[in-house]
């Protein structure tokens, strides 16, 4: 009686452990979507910046431009899962981003600045 049970506890957690594991691999259901992250990060003598583009649809993404606001960088082809990190050109503004692609797609956002700590450089 009790192996039925610790059969049956095992075959419901690895039923659960599969599902997790679809539903967090697997994420968007939508076709095209797209996640931008600009950061900045000032510090006493200088700031550093980037902007990390993830393509988190299920299709890859065409002719995907950033514009930093008077400059611009191509990606070609981001697939879907794949992530870069760009530099925004030195002089630019740092103010926001705007990311389009022939899919339609079109996303502005400011650069956020990170929550400074007690102790850790830059703050």
């Amino acid at each position: 009686m009790n192996g039925k049970v610790v059969v049956a506890a095992a075959g419901s957690i690895a039923v659960a452990v599969a599902a997790f594991m679809m539903i967090t691999t697997f994420g968007t259901s939508e076709q095209y979507a797209i996640d931008v992250d600009p950061l900045k990060d000032p510090q006493d003598l200088f700031t550093t910046a980037r902007v990390s583009i993830h393509n988190t649809g299920r299709a890859p993404l065409t002719n995907v431009i950033v514009d930093y606001e008077g400059h611009t960088d191509k990606i070609p082809v981001l697939m879907p899962g794949e992530k870069v990190i760009m530099s925004p050109p030195s002089g630019n503004a740092l103010k926001q981003v705007t990311v389009t692609c022939d899919e339609g797609l079109h996303v502005t956002k400011p650069y956020r600045i990170p929550t400074k700590m007690p102790g850790m450089m830059g703050s």
